[in-house]
């Protein structure tokens, strides 16, 4: 009897993430759909919860963080449906409407869950809520929402001078406001412009580049007075609003479909096709990145589903260029920073990423833990206070690294793992459930080989 040829070994156990790269090389190939849109699915749930009527979800991504967003909402008096990814029914109670919980709202890992309803519920007067999360989460900035909800009138209270969870915020009746944002951060814009739902009067929030505008348009569908001026990088919402529940079809999200993007681009002899990928032009800047490195990806079916362009990509493997990556085009791709620095491993040249201190207070500090991860695998990488420098072309060695309890980390380290020589394994891999709890599975389907399990996580 022949032996069967594996083209890679993945092994989990407890909550380690194992991958053993054969000598004789892989390649990826196949069909795949990546989760829904954690960012559309955060707002689907929310703006669903306010509206008058039934909002109908399709494609919500089930992983951690938009569980959190379901739970706070049913403690404070919503009913939605058990989370699937076919069909999620919200039965909202309308605008201004949502219920004093009897306990405290635990928002786990989920930061756009606790900025967005600070400004959602700083206008339920005479309520109180008070919000906690894990440890990651008690450590992250909240005063950049904080400090422009309580120049609308809000009232919030915190740790370190109210800048940390756990935070309480009463309701009060709240002014407009034209705020100018100091960073480009759609948790920022969300927050405020949730806040003006129900403030008398139009509430501005002007950036200093474009960041994700899936609220202004998710807000648009259900019915809210929303004004754009792209020239300016504003957003205006009209208070006070009337939502109405809709149809939400939630589209794959870039940022999950960027590790197999990358995996695609740096693993010689690999093509893959992802189906149904948001492309918003406010989250496409990876694939002009990738493109300017040399990538070949190919959009295909283009289309608009509930007023999301989204497309079918085909990724084929490249030989990739260094480049810089800076200035307005970091907003549009500041997830996908920790995985282009493994596509830049890969590159001829040496990649610049600058203006991204942004990514030192996310889930973990991922500038720093990236390179030093990687490094560890043989990497040259260098740190700067806003980025790094990646020199492409040395070979990655397999050995043990950490995600930080990060979930794009975790990814991103079994992604370089793909093309390490001998066997990585990566500690705490279990917090890509975060955003991609199927993403081992996907893996093992994309590399096309036999996969062992002591503990799945």
């Amino acid at each position: 009897m022949s032996t069967p040829i594996v083209a890679l070994k993945i092994t989990e156990h407890q909550h380690d993430l194992t991958i053993q790269r054969p000598a004789s090389g892989l390649s990826l190939q196949g069909r795949l759909k990546v989760p829904g849109d954690k960012s559309i699915s955060h707002r689907a749930l929310m703006l669903g919860a306010i509206a008058s009527g039934e909002t109908c979800i399709q494609g919500l991504l089930l992983g951690e963080d938009p569980r959190s967003t379901a739970s706070c909402l049913r403690a404070m008096g919503v009913e939605i449906s058990e989370l699937n990814s076919e069909k999620v029914v919200v039965k909202g109670i309308g605008l201004g409407n949502l219920k004093e919980p009897e306990n405290i709202l635990d928002a786990g890992n989920s930061g756009t869950t606790i900025r967005l309803m600070l400004g959602l519920l700083a206008s339920h007067r005479d309520r109180y809520f008070t919000f906690t999360g894990d440890g990651s989460l008690r450590d992250r900035p909240m005063s950049r929402v904080i400090k422009p909800l309580q120049q609308m009138g809000a009232q919030i209270w915190g740790r370190k001078n109210n800048t940390l969870a756990p935070l309480t915020v009463k309701g009060q009746k709240l002014s407009p406001i034209h705020y100018y944002s100091p960073i480009a951060s759609a948790q920022v814009k969300s927050s405020i412009l949730l806040a003006g739902l129900m403030a008398d009067g139009k509430t501005t929030v002007t950036e200093p580049s474009l960041s994700r505008d899936h609220s202004e348009r998710m807000l648009q569908a259900f019915g809210a007075s929303v004004e754009i001026e792209p020239e300016t990088h504003s957003a205006t919402v009209v208070g006070t609003a009337t939502l109405q529940g809709q149809k939400v079809i939630v589209p794959g999200d870039i940022s999950s479909a960027a590790f197999w993007i990358v995996a695609a681009c740096i693993v010689p002899g690999s093509e893959l096709f992802i189906e149904n990928v948001g492309i918003n032009p406010t989250r496409t800047g990876i694939l002009e990145v990738l493109e300017m490195m040399g990538a070949d990806i190919t959009l295909e079916n283009e289309r608009v589903t509930t007023g999301e362009p989204v497309a079918d990509l085909r990724v084929r493997y490249s030989q990739l260029k260094a480049c810089t990556i800076a200035g307005d085009i970091i907003p549009r791709l500041i997830d996908e920073i920790p995985i282009l620095t493994v596509a830049a491993i890969y590159a001829v040249g040496t990649t610049i990423i600058r203006d991204a201190a942004e990514l030192r207070v996310k889930e973990s500090d991922r500038l720093a833990v990236i390179a030093t991860q990687l490094n560890r695998m043989g990497a040259r990488i260098t740190e700067f206070p806003d980025g790094l420098e990646i020199t492409g072309g040395t070979p990655l060695i397999g050995t043990e690294v950490d995600s930080h309890n990060d979930h794009r980390i975790a990814m991103s380290l079994a992604i370089a793992a793909l093309n390490a020589s001998g066997t990585t394994t990566i500690h705490r891999a279990e917090a890509a459930a975060i955003s991609y709890p199927d993403f081992t599975a996907t893996l093992q389907s994309v590399c096309g080989q036999t996969r062992e399990y002591a503990n799945s996580f």
